[in-house]
């Protein structure tokens, strides 16, 4: 019958129109990895932990290169005009890790300040240096991302499963990709060396702003651990601008997304495209609600061993168990009968979220 025609004519060309999204979300994809840089994150180590689910563990760090900024963008932000600067360093880093099912996750900021044991490297010279005390920041100076994976893992024994590392002008195309993100403040904000200036109320910030604001130490007194703070509220706002005008369940437009950091970004040499096909799919499944952030639990915001001063050293108790807490893939609660007297130094979770100005 004419019905039954048009119905196979309906059921062909909506094969068709999905034959050719999909071949087209994978040339994208391909593109997007092919064009990125790639790190072997294990670098000959034989030694990393043991995965004891099938959840996933993703450090995402924003390193200071310059390079895909505009001198004038270089200008706005007041961090000189030159793409590198001496010794790129990690500007932020945040541990996600997603359940084994994809449907809920948790975002952990590390402070760059972390006390830590760098592990026993070789410099760019060859030189053998031995392992010693330092910030974990010069764990990513000394040695990259190798280099900080392997320390991260051998601080908390939780396998790092995947690396993406963005420059600030992939920071900041991300965000105009997206069209901006807004944010409230309640109070007029000033940071005259990130260059940031905002009265209170409601923005919509592009990229450049974004940055400042992401990388301002100098607002409220509370220096890395506010900005951190911040970072993961904005985070927040991203993961819903992304999912409220599609991109994470929209192929085609996910791989525009991808595509608009392309030479910014710089991810570990096991991520394929399938890896960010199926993470995309199911990451959709995660409402804001399922995604909460959290510290790594403190015990000290000012440490100092008689070399290294103005460090953050992580609670001796509490850290170790929420690192086995992730490695067992076990929902993160408060521990109220910690012996730790600070509540800062409590599992606080809490969903990502921007503060609101209603």
């Amino acid at each position: 019958s004419v019905n039954r025609q048009r119905a196979r004519k309906s059921i062909t060309w909506l094969s068709i129109s999905i034959l050719i999204i999909a071949g087209l979300s994978w040339i994208s994809f391909s593109i997007f990895s092919v064009a990125v840089d790639q790190i072997d994150l294990s670098a000959g180590r034989t030694d990393r932990p043991n995965r004891t689910s099938s959840a996933i563990n993703y450090l995402i760090v924003g390193s200071d290169a310059r390079e895909g900024l505009t001198i004038e963008q270089m200008q706005k932000l007041r961090v000189g005009t030159v793409a590198t600067a001496a010794g790129k360093r990690s500007d932020s880093m945040m541990l996600i890790h997603i359940s084994k099912t994809r449907n809920s996750a948790y975002v952990i900021s590390i402070p760059r300040d972390t006390y830590a044991l760098i592990p026993e490297h070789k410099n760019s010279k060859g030189v053998t240096i031995p392992q010693a005390p330092q910030k974990i920041n010069a764990a990513y100076n000394f040695g990259g991302a190798p280099l900080l994976v392997q320390t991260l893992e051998e601080m908390t024994n939780l396998k790092i499963d995947h690396y993406l590392e963005i420059n600030f002008a992939g920071f900041a195309n991300m965000i105009d990709a997206l069209g901006g993100i807004q944010i409230c403040t309640k109070k007029a904000l000033s940071d005259s060396k990130s260059h940031l200036e905002l009265p209170a109320g409601t923005h919509i910030l592009d990229g450049i702003t974004a940055l400042a604001y992401v990388r301002s130490r100098e607002l409220d007194g509370t220096g890395d651990l506010g900005r951190m703070k911040r970072q993961q509220a904005f985070f927040g706002a991203v993961f819903r601008k992304a999912t409220s005008i599609g991109v994470l369940t929209n192929p085609v437009k996910l791989g525009s997304f991808l595509n608009s950091v392309l030479g910014s970004i710089t991810t570990d040499s096991q991520l394929q495209t399938n890896d960010l096909i199926d993470l995309a799919t199911k990451m959709k499944n995660l409402a804001a609600g399922n995604v909460q952030t959290l510290t790594v639990p403190l015990s000290d915001l000012d440490y100092s061993d008689g070399v290294i001063t103005s460090a953050v050293m992580w609670d001796s108790e509490l850290a170790p168990q929420l690192w086995q807490m992730l490695k067992d893939d076990l929902p993160i609660t408060t521990t109220d009968t910690a012996t730790a007297t600070n509540s800062a130094n409590k599992f606080k979770t809490q969903s990502i979220d921007i503060e609101s100005c209603s």
